[in-house]
Parts: structure tokens; C-alpha cells; sequence
């Protein structure tokens, strides 16, 4: 009978779930996932980059830099 029941309805599995539906459930899921990664590692550069940078020192040497311009 369940055998008859997939010919009748060819994007259904024998308990009844649509084929599709749980396709593109998956498909969306994967897609937010990756969207989460790559924020995830933007952060980290951001915050990694700013705990490395010094900003007085860089203020001192935009300062000489300007310095030399003149």
C-alpha cells in the first residue's frame, strides 16, 4: 500500500512529509548558518585589529607625518 501511496504522490515520503518543503527548510537553515560565520569572523578581525592597535601612537605618528608635509 505504501508503495502505491509514493506513486500517487511522488514528493511525499511514505510518512506523508513533502520532499520540497524540508528542502528548502534545509537550504534556509544552511544559508542563515553561513551568514552567522561570517559575522562571526567580522567581529573577530574587528575586535582582534583594535585590541593590537595603539592610538596614541598613531595619533604621534599622524602628528609627524603632517609635520614632515609642511
Amino acid at each position: 500500500m505504501m508503495a502505491k501511496n509514493q506513486q500517487n504522490q511522488p514528493n511525499k515520503t511514505a510518512a506523508g512529509t513533502d520532499k520540497q518543503q524540508v528542502r528548502q527548510q534545509n537550504q534556509q537553515a544552511a544559508q542563515k548558518k553561513q551568514q552567522q560565520n561570517q559575522q562571526a569572523g567580522q567581529q573577530q578581525y574587528g575586535t582582534e585589529f583594535a585590541s593590537e592597535t595603539d592610538a596614541q601612537r598613531v595619533q604621534e605618528q599622524n602628528q609627524k607625518s603632517e609635520q614632515k608635509k609642511k
